[in-house]
């Protein structure tokens, strides 16, 4: 039973010296520092839960994060629980118009960042209530109260309400079992571990070999920055890995349009499922037309993991820019614009893959792929989640 109203939110800066070993290093980003902004929600209910949720960073800049959490506070300060699971739609949309705040987004950025760690945390309070983790809340709760979480604004020339309700009905047909079957065995995955772009060879060979040998099949591996390395550390660890285990790549946006197809004709040999972010997050037609030309040599293109909000998703999959989606539980307005985004990939069958890897991002993403494969998509063809163990 939902209870309490929340008194008193924390928010802190925490980070990692990831950069120190090269840890989480691509393209883009060579020193990152693993870092996130995280919100503690209390309430002055006698059961003395607490909400937790995050959003992910890099190092620098965590702290802009912080103070853009402390300036939406009041809107969740002093309001009872009830009331915000009650009308979360409206709750949702209060957050991200605030009539001064949007102006530094809206919907994208950090202010986007400082709402997902705050919803993030209602999410977390709220499952804690009822005593359940957050995908069985999602998968238990009725469609039409799921529905009421989402705000369908700017989305529904792609996706009415209604559409997303048949949706969902139709999903409730096999869910039992879907369920049983996500409790004996799991979700597919992948790991991203063993070939970030700072590792030397022998490092990627020993994390690979380790890796073979707890059972992985699925490898990714940064790409991006110097296309003879590429070629050199592709063919390292596709021999490792032989020719029928998967093999993805992630340029992390490095390219612009014709320099990634060309790029990725060149690394064509070394079948990969798909290129990761080949291109600026915000170019839908670029992701297209590096579609269009990469498609015929058997190469998808994923991204997601920096898209603004429900719209740039609306725009890709309008522009058939992407064949592997990539949610992400802190870019988006958390579990609300997550839930759109399922809705509108499985209207447009396209796989969601979520991105992941980051402080706490695996921890998050796993409930929110648990819910899709249980209610909306009943598919795990093409789908994984990215496990990394650094």
């Amino acid at each position: 039973m939902v209870r309490g109203t929340i008194c008193r939110l924390l928010v802190r800066d925490v980070r990692f010296p990831t950069s120190l070993g090269g840890h989480g290093s691509d393209a883009m980003h060579t020193d990152p520092d693993y870092s996130a902004a995280y919100v503690v929600l209390e309430t002055d209910a006698e059961d003395g839960l607490k909400g937790y949720g995050l959003t992910f960073t890099l190092g620098k800049g965590t702290e802009v994060v912080v103070c853009a959490v402390n300036a939406l506070a009041h809107h969740v300060l002093n309001k009872d629980l009830r009331d915000i699971v009650g009308d979360f739609r409206g709750f949702y949309r209060q957050l991200t118009s605030d009539g001064q705040l949007r102006w530094i987004g809206p919907e994208k950025g950090v202010v986007h960042l400082a709402t997902a760690a705050l919803l993030n945390a209602v999410w977390d309070l709220w499952a804690k209530q009822e005593g359940k983790p957050l995908w069985k809340l999602l998968v238990d709760m009725d469609p039409r109260e799921l529905l009421s979480c989402i705000d369908f604004r700017y989305i529904t020339d792609v996706l009415t309400e209604e559409e997303a309700y048949e949706i969902l009905q139709k999903g409730q047909v096999g869910k039992k079992e879907r369920e049983g079957q996500m409790l004996m065995h799991g979700y597919p995955a992948y790991t991203t571990s063993c070939a970030w772009l700072g590792y030397s060879d022998d490092t990627l060979k020993q994390l690979c070999t380790e890796a073979l040998k707890d059972g992985w099949t699925r490898f990714k591996v940064k790409v991006g920055a110097d296309l003879q390395d590429d070629i050199r550390r592709c063919r390292l660890i596709r021999n490792m890995i032989g020719p029928e285990k998967t093999l993805m790549m992630d340029a992390n946006q490095r390219w612009d349009v014709p320099e990634a197809v060309e790029w990725m004709s060149k690394l064509a040999e070394f079948k990969p499922l798909w290129i990761e972010e080949p291109t600026s997050p915000d170019d839908i037609l670029g992701h297209a037309a590096i579609s269009e030309a990469l498609v015929p040599l058997g190469i998808g293109i994923a991204t997601g993991e920096q898209c603004h909000n429900r719209v740039i998703f609306k725009q890709l999959l309008q522009a058939k820019a992407l064949q592997f989606l990539q949610i992400d539980s802190c870019r988006l307005g958390s579990v609300n614009e997550n839930l759109s985004v399922l809705l509108m990939a499985k209207k447009f069958e396209i796989p969601v893959c979520p991105h992941a890897g980051g402080v706490g991002l695996c921890e998050l993403v796993q409930h929110l792929i648990m819910f899709d494969f249980i209610s909306i998509s009943a598919s795990l063809e093409n789908r994984m989640l990215v496990i990394q163990q650094k």
